[in-house]
């Protein structure tokens, strides 16, 4: 075979769609009758931000309206520009507008700007001398001032599906000048979809890397070998400062009070290949070892505890056992959050209602003034009595007979109820 000149272009630009038409995926978007359509084919963009995962088509929607709207259209990257950009565009605008002609600004990873540089945008961006699209994958909530949100609409892209994905790559091996002419027999279709974890652009240079690794051959083949040796890693998805964090941590936590041990590993799993920080798995494991499960298995804090110092201890990749082992104890155990509850109850009493006086019997007397004054008075020492109890009032006479705690009839916290309703007759939850 003759030497075949690579394009210097990578793939994933070279068959970047140009048109509705050609895009694949984000139907609720760009379907008929749907929201970004219509602006384009009415020409009447209003500025929006456009939130969801990498690869899903963000900075292929804003270059379809660039090239289908009757606007000058400006594209920056937050990472690497400023206000002096964003000013140098403004002037622009405000040139534009003089011949009534629209400005469009595309910012990629809009999240990376700061509130100085945000700021910047709301002027221009309000009076219309500006149509912004942003692009990120982090929750405008937290990463865009309210100011500039409430001036832009946000709209949600969803992950790509598989279809989605293949559809991609078939129009790629299709529409790319070098793979159309190229032997290609034979591509794990499958396994390249889960290398790329649903990221488009990363689908594509991965096959790029495959087909330039085997382009010498007569027939190319693109298995799962070839696949692997092109990409040591699959593309986890997780950022450990942004929304897919706590989207994760959330289904962990949710996955273990569920009691669904393997659910809570494989969520564990996503964590500990994205990089999270074990202390922090593990801190997390403590307080739901006390907030979910509680009295009903009192060992799951004992254990948790134990995880948190081992994992600190030997650290990783080791500490990875240790958080498997103390998930699955935990997820595996009988849940009350019977103690967290009542701790939430009390805690609406003292807020809300006033801050009564301590019963004097239960006051401390270290004076003899207190003593004589009755501090402690007729207080009675549970230890005198059999059993070590004898039914008495600890609370203000106003909250008197109270109840906070409702043990459950789950594991130990079983036995703790029953004691508590022998001693306790006149409260009716025991």
């Amino acid at each position: 075979m003759s030497k075949i000149n690579l394009p210097q272009v990578p793939l994933a630009e070279r068959v970047r769609p140009k048109t509705i038409e050609e895009f694949q995926g984000q139907k609720a978007l760009l379907g008929e009758g749907k929201p970004i359509r219509l602006m384009i084919e009415n020409d009447t963009l209003s500025s929006f931000i456009l939130w969801g995962p990498p690869g899903t088509g963000k900075t292929t929607i804003a270059k379809i309206i660039a090239g289908q709207t009757n606007a000058e259209f400006h594209q920056i990257n937050a990472v690497s520009s400023g206000v002096k950009d964003i000013r140098g565009i403004i002037d622009i605008a405000s040139y534009n507008k003089s011949l009534s002609k629209r400005t469009i600004l595309f910012i990629d990873e809009i999240h990376r700007f700061n509130k100085a540089q945000q700021d910047a945008l709301l002027n221009s961006v309000e009076s219309g001398l500006l149509t912004l699209i942003g692009a990120t994958t982090e929750n405008p909530s937290f990463e865009v001032i309210p100011a500039l949100r409430s001036r832009a609409r946000v709209y949600v892209l969803e992950d790509l599906s598989k279809n989605d994905l293949t559809a991609i790559l078939n129009s790629a091996l299709k529409k790319d000048e070098l793979l159309s002419k190229l032997n290609i027999e034979k591509i794990d279709i499958d396994f390249l979809i889960y290398l790329s974890g649903g990221d488009a652009r990363s689908l594509l240079s991965i096959l790029e890397a495959a087909i330039i690794q085997e382009i010498n051959s007569d027939s190319i083949k693109i298995g799962k070998d070839v696949l692997e040796n092109v990409v040591q890693k699959k593309n986890i998805v997780y950022d450990k400062g942004g929304e897919e964090h706590y989207n994760v941590i959330s289904a962990f936590i949710k996955s273990v009070r569920g009691s669904d041990p393997d659910a809570a590993l494989y969520w564990l799993s996503r964590m500990i290949e994205g990089g999270e920080d074990p202390l922090f798995i593990a801190r997390r494991l403590v307080i739901l070892a006390s907030e979910d499960i509680g009295n009903a298995s009192p060992n799951g804090l004992v254990l948790a505890e134990a995880a948190f110092g081992a994992v600190d201890k030997i650290g990783m990749p080791e500490a990875r056992i240790i958080l498997a082992q103390c998930t699955t104890y935990l997820a595996s155990s009988p849940k009350s959050n019977a103690a967290y509850m009542g701790l939430e109850k009390a805690f609406a009493d003292v807020k809300n209602k006033p801050l009564y006086p301590v019963p004097i019997h239960l006051r401390n007397a270290p004076t003899k003034l207190m003593k004589e004054i009755g501090y402690g008075k007729e207080y009675k020492y549970p230890h005198d009595f059999e059993n070590h109890f004898i039914a008495e009032n600890y609370l203000p006479e106003e909250l008197k007979n109270s109840q906070y705690y409702f043990p459950t009839e789950n594991g130990q916290e079983k036995n703790l109820k029953d004691r508590l309703k022998l001693f306790w007759k006149n409260r009716k939850k025991y």
